[in-house]
């Protein structure tokens, strides 16, 4: 299984901000942002600082994507 921050994106995009603004705003790192992009694993603490500024669910913002096989 994967995770998909496609929601994220969509979300932040839909809220009229950029990332640039989110990142700092939450206070993750650059590296961290960077994960995300690419759908890597973030720890807990990362999806709730981010559903916390964006007053969303963790839900609203990742999704488990199961493998093709």
């Amino acid at each position: 299984m994967n995770v998909s921050y496609k929601k994220l994106w969509k979300l932040i995009i839909d809220k009229e901000m950029t990332n640039v603004e989110v990142r700092k705003a939450t206070g993750i790192s650059p590296a961290t942002f960077t994960k995300l992009k690419k759908n890597e694993v973030v720890s807990l603490d990362i999806l709730l600082k981010l559903c916390k500024y964006l007053e969303c669910d963790i839900g609203d913002i990742v999704e488990v994507v199961r493998d093709a096989n």
